[in-house]
């Protein structure tokens, strides 16, 4: 058997969802990456009864797709396996800067970077591979990337705002596992605060708004 594996580039297209609009009267753009089984467009709707002219929400939306159950009616998504990960992940992090550029953010506006559960490792690794300046980088209930060290984050001052945030009832961490991940992004991240909510693996819209 002589089997060999290839590459080939090719340009690909993909969707996202916004909510609100991006006016003179937009204080927050936040760009919001949903964990694995979401698509962004139900995603983003988790953020409705957050104040709409005040806040602008962008989702990218994972391109890996997939038939949820076994009736092959509802669709997931994920953003990468460990199947050729490194590359997977740049193809990503292109699409990522295609959509803020399509986005033409407006710079006076504060501008919020929020990962959930799978979303966090796309996520931290944008913000570190592009050096990207948020005013805020909220983590919720995720694993941050074991290839990211302190000297990928050094461009960013002490006062872009930190958080991790994981449900108390999260079955995906166990206690022990949590203290050991807060000591090791805690390295990386000096300023970063750890807060819980009372729920499990969910995005707590009452624990996001707390941060702000």
């Amino acid at each position: 058997m002589n089997s060999e594996e290839k590459k080939v580039s090719y340009q690909t297209t993909n969707s996202y969802s916004t909510l609100n609009q991006l006016t003179d009267k937009t204080k927050n753009v936040w760009l919001v990456f949903h964990g694995i089984g979401y698509l962004s467009r139900y995603f983003i709707r988790l953020f409705e009864n957050m104040n709409k002219e005040e806040n602008y929400f962008i989702a990218p939306q994972a391109p890996s797709k997939y038939y949820k159950g076994e009736d092959y009616r509802r669709v997931g998504s994920s953003w990468l396996t460990k199947e050729n990960t490194t590359a997977e992940t740049e193809n990503v992090l292109r699409y990522v800067d295609a959509i803020v550029e399509n986005e033409k953010i407006l710079k006076q506006t504060n501008f919020i970077v929020l990962g959930y559960s799978q979303g966090v490792s796309i996520a931290s690794r944008w913000i570190a591979s592009r050096k990207i300046k948020c005013n805020a980088y909220i983590m919720i209930s995720g694993g941050f990337p074991k290839e990211l060290h302190k000297e990928d984050f050094d461009f960013l001052t002490h006062t872009t705002k930190i958080t991790h945030i994981v449900g108390a009832e999260d079955p995906y961490f166990e206690i022990e596992k949590v203290e050991a991940e807060k000591e090791r992004v805690k390295q990386i991240l000096p300023q970063i605060q750890f807060k819980t909510h009372p729920g499990g693996h969910e995005l707590n819209l009452e624990s996001i708004k707390a941060i702000l």
